[in-house]
């Protein structure tokens, strides 16, 4: 692990010693609707705090408390969303925190967790603790990945950019959406050496998504992540009172405006007097509902790494995922963003578990707030989970350093979380460290 400390112009950046200030470092809202830090009068290195674990940020920060240097954003990960509100434009807001309908399933989500209690064990020595684990060939500190997220640039201007680095910085596996605001080139120039997937969103034209793969493994993304429970967009009444839908105005099409393929059906590079046409084209492409379980040999065919599929939430969908062949399995409701009145991906997860039999690989999404979440779904069978909306409110507050600061906080309380339940290794988060409440 590297050092975490506060310094100039960042939330906890990594070089190798505290700054003892003489004033407070404080979060002020700039003109661009995120967060950046001011700082004034600094003393130079007095203590050096080497940090062994994710845990260790917990220590840092009480240590950085000695030179009256506070965190600039909460570390209980559920306010995010209330500073987030005031701080992003109406519409990015509604975006990403809006879900179907009566936002039933988004609440009933958060609802599943509070469902299961842990039952923490005494005396078992949690000394030497590790949470490293290997999902899908991709090597992890944590069980946690970056969940793909389009149209990052509405929340933040360098958007998956800012993001693609933070995951790098602290070696958790980024997601990369299909609606990214940034190329698949670009964003794995930002994430240098770190590990990456990507996500599909598969469109109808067929030479289209070949291109797509093709792009993602050229530049380095190992996994292939496919969403099917987004073949069209749900009722959302957030984005339709606002007569909001980012991609209508060249936000999020990043992917299909840069491809060879996308472009030879326009008639050529996107410029100014096709963007039209270009946007038109997208709406065409987006989505394929006419898509069945035959069509996986299609991705098989034309990827030859880890698949994942996602959105996962019947046990029978899970067996015949694991009779296509597929690596994985990802239980998913989308956060609720896809249908009102769904079950919650934790209730589901149990019966996906049950039903592929180690056959492939189940990781969790939708709801994840907290480390004592994380713990709970790994608990009910996960071997990993993808969160999602708090980064983006990370991201949409401090940018690169708003993601890092969630990412931190999320694996440091979930080591705590493991240590103070009795658990030092992930293979010790079974069912039975859970009651019901």
């Amino acid at each position: 692990m590297p050092h975490i400390v506060a310094g100039p112009g960042d939330i906890f950046r990594p070089p190798h010693r505290v700054w003892r200030r003489t004033r407070r470092i404080y979060a002020v809202p700039s003109p661009c609707r995120t967060w950046h830090l001011e700082d004034r009068r600094y003393r130079y290195p007095q203590v050096e705090v080497p940090l062994s674990g994710l845990a260790d940020f917990q220590n840092s920060i009480y240590l950085q408390g000695l030179g009256d240097v506070v965190p600039t954003l909460p570390t209980d990960l559920t306010k995010l969303e209330g500073l987030a509100e005031r701080a992003l434009s109406a519409q990015a807001f509604g975006y990403v925190a809006g879900s179907a309908g009566s936002e039933a399933t988004a609440r009933a989500n958060r609802a599943a967790f509070d469902r299961w209690r842990i039952v923490p064990r005494m005396l078992r020595d949690v000394a030497d603790r590790d949470l490293s684990v290997e999902v899908l060939g991709t090597a992890m500190p944590s069980p946690v990945l970056l969940a793909p997220i389009g149209v990052q640039s509405i929340f933040h201007p360098e958007g998956e950019l800012a993001v693609a680095r933070a995951a790098a910085a602290e070696g958790v596996p980024m997601v990369l959406s299909t609606a990214s605001s940034y190329s698949i080139e670009d964003v794995a120039e930002a994430n240098g050496d770190g590990p990456r997937w990507y996500q599909l969103y598969w469109p109808k034209d067929r030479e289209l998504a070949v291109s797509f793969l093709e792009r993602a493994k050229a530049a380095g993304y190992t996994a292939l992540v496919v969403t099917l429970d987004t073949f069209t967009l749900a009722w959302r009444p957030r984005d339709l009172n606002q007569a909001y839908l980012p991609f209508l105005r060249g936000i999020g099409v990043a992917n299909y405006f840069s491809d060879p393929v996308f472009q030879k059906a326009v008639g050529g590079p996107i410029t100014k007097e096709n963007r039209d046409m270009a946007i038109l084209h997208w709406v065409a492409n987006f989505g394929n509902p006419s898509l069945t379980w035959d069509d996986l040999i299609f991705l098989r065919d034309h990827w030859d790494g880890p698949i994942a599929l996602k959105g996962i939430q019947h046990p029978d969908d899970a067996r015949q995922a694991v009779d296509a062949g597929m690596d994985a399995v990802i239980v998913s409701n989308h956060g609720g963003r896809q249908v009102d009145g769904a079950i919650a991906s934790l209730d589901a997860l149990p019966g996906v578990v049950e039903a592929v039999h180690d056959q492939a690989t189940v990781l969790f999404d939708s709801g994840i707030r907290t480390g004592a979440d994380i713990a709970k779904a790994l608990a009910l069978g996960a071997k990993a989970v993808l969160v999602a909306r708090p980064y983006a409110y990370g991201l949409g507050l401090a940018g690169q350093a708003g993601v890092q600061h969630v990412l931190r906080c999320l694996q440091a309380e979930l080591e705590l979380t493991m240590a103070l339940s009795g658990i030092k290794t992930l293979d010790g988060l079974t069912p039975d460290i859970l009651v019901r409440a």
